[in-house]
């Protein structure tokens, strides 16, 4: 496993020792587990310099020697998917450990903010919590741990008594939940999801300190964090050379008090603000590193309403994000699908848009520039008045189809929505190309969790177009082919045009006839 946390965390941060005890292993390897097929899975642990160590699943074993910071770490051969449930025992002289019903398939990180944390049993159709019950879809639930430092260990049992593998169940993510089900039917392959997330947390709390170190766009965030850390150092060796001068003083103070209450520390400790869920990589730490170097076979990500004040900054936090937890993994490239954010709030009526979320969907978009990754586009399942729509089953599916074509070979299914390609103005219209307009186009109905339908009476909605002047109006647009034709009585001569781009584009009704949704975009950048 790759560590990228020096440079700027607080010195003297080292890797667990287990001095005081036989060889454990990693917190994460349970009864009921979910192992990567076809990769080098790393099963480690702590234990006593010197302790020999050997795991062995199925009719493999391997081995290897605690080194002299109380660690140890050995790669199983390449597992081959199997639901059949099998034996991990990891064995140190006298000490053995027999993790049982153990199978062998594909485990995905799912992350984020509330979306993702959403559960099963707070979505729509609520039924689907019933049926919930695949013994071969399992899911571990990390501690909610803000933390300084990089944590080993997810917390203890009694901060969260989810910390177990189990079977799919109505409090796992609904996302997680309907993108694993979905494979499943598919593929019939085991699932295993690390369910590790925390509503309302920014996305800066979830990247490493590689991934910040390392993006050109947030070069100045990174000087400001280096500032904060040279000033925290500071004001804490100022603490410790005023507490050393009070502590003569309280001494005596206690030696003529006798039993009574010592007295109050006078020096204040330095706050460290980067603890919190307000700090840069705290939730990396304290809920992701604990994880690593767990075998996955990649990540979805469903986050951006904490930062929907945002713009570009964004795409260079995504890009932070996603760099660092490949480094971290040391995994390669693996898939990293994320969720484009829905509607939200009150539509407004302005045909320039720009509001709301709009240009933080114009952030996540640009991330697919970043190899192997894919967008679920969801516009046109918000809820006005909720910023938690309860219709996880397209998300969690929309996300599937990504995972299903890209990882699983499924090249007859369409996974992507159409998004902008190019445009050609022609007189007073503007054609306007796409990219995955699979079968073709369509105006498209969709109502809640029920598949999108064709709508033959209708007209599409929300494109808009504007000249040299810049001023925007609302346009008439019709499917042609695989391309949309605008044009506005009001524009003569058009040079750029605009699709929901606002915060809740109400009416937004372009599809391609795999019945997913356009994306929102926009042809200038003014």
């Amino acid at each position: 496993m790759k560590r990228c946390w020096s440079g700027w965390l607080l010195a003297g941060v080292l890797a667990v020792g287990a001095a005081q005890g036989s060889v454990k292993p990693a917190w994460i390897f349970q009864d009921n587990m979910v192992l990567q097929r076809d990769l080098a899975v790393p099963v480690w642990g702590t234990g006593v310099a010197g302790e020999s160590v050997c795991v062995k699943v199925g009719a493999q074993s391997k081995s290897d020697v605690v080194d002299a910071n109380g660690q140890w770490q050995v790669r199983l051969a390449p597992l081959v998917a199997s639901a059949v449930p099998q034996k991990m025992r990891i064995i140190s002289g006298t000490n053995t450990f027999v993790f049982t019903n153990v199978v062998v398939g594909d485990v995905w990180m799912c992350s984020g903010q509330s979306n993702m944390e959403f559960p099963l049993w707070s979505c729509d159709p609520a039924v689907d919590v019933a049926a919930a019950n695949d013994k071969a879809l399992r899911v571990i639930k990390v501690p909610r741990v803000p933390s300084v430092e990089p944590e080993e260990s997810a917390g203890t049992p009694e901060r969260n008594c989810d910390r177990v593998w189990r079977a799919a169940d109505g409090k796992m993510t609904g996302v997680g939940y309907y993108f694993a089900r979905k494979i499943r039917q598919e593929t019939g392959i085991p699932i295993g999801l690390i369910d590790d997330n925390w509503g309302g947390t920014d996305i800066e709390l979830w990247v490493p300190p590689c991934g910040l170190q390392q993006e050109p766009g947030l070069a100045a965030e990174s000087a400001k964090l280096q500032t904060r850390l040279a000033q925290y150092l500071v004001d804490y060796a100022k603490y410790i050379h005023e507490a050393q001068a009070w502590l003569p003083g309280a001494r005596a103070m206690m030696a003529q008090r006798g039993k009574v209450p010592p007295p109050p520390m006078e020096p204040q400790h330095p706050v460290y603000s980067l603890g919190s869920r307000k700090g840069w990589s705290s939730l990396f730490n304290g809920m992701v590193h604990p994880v690593l170097p767990y075998g996955i076979k990649g990540v979805i990500w469903y986050q951006g309403e904490n930062n929907g004040s945002e713009g570009d900054i964004y795409f260079h936090k995504m890009r932070a994000l996603i760099n660092g937890w490949r480094q971290v993994w040391d995994q390669g490239d693996f898939p990293f699908y994320f969720v484009q954010l829905p509607g939200y709030l009150k539509p407004t009526d302005d045909p320039a848009g720009g509001t709301g979320w709009s240009r933080l969907r114009e952030a996540q978009a640009r991330t697919l520039s970043v190899t192997n990754t894919a967008m679920a586009v969801t516009i046109d399942i918000g809820e006005t008045d909720n910023i938690h729509p309860k219709n996880k089953l397209d998300v969690g599916e929309r996300l599937a189809r990504w995972a299903l074509v890209r990882d699983y070979g499924m090249t007859n299914l369409v996974a992507g929505s159409p998004t902008y390609r190019k445009m050609a103005v022609e007189g007073d219209k503007v054609r306007v190309f796409f990219d995955d307009a699979g079968p073709g186009l369509m105006v498209g109905v969709k109502e809640k969790a029920t598949p999108v339908r064709e709508d033959m009476s209708s007209t599409l909605k929300q494109f808009a177009v504007a000249g040299a002047d810049r001023k925007w109006h609302w346009a008439d647009a019709r499917i042609d082919g695989s391309t949309v034709v605008v044009a506005s009585t009001n524009v003569p001569a058009p040079v750029a045009v605009r699709y929901a781009y606002s915060i809740n584009p109400v009416g937004a009704n372009l599809y391609n006839r795999a019945g997913l949704p356009a994306a929102p975009f926009r042809t200038d950048d003014w």
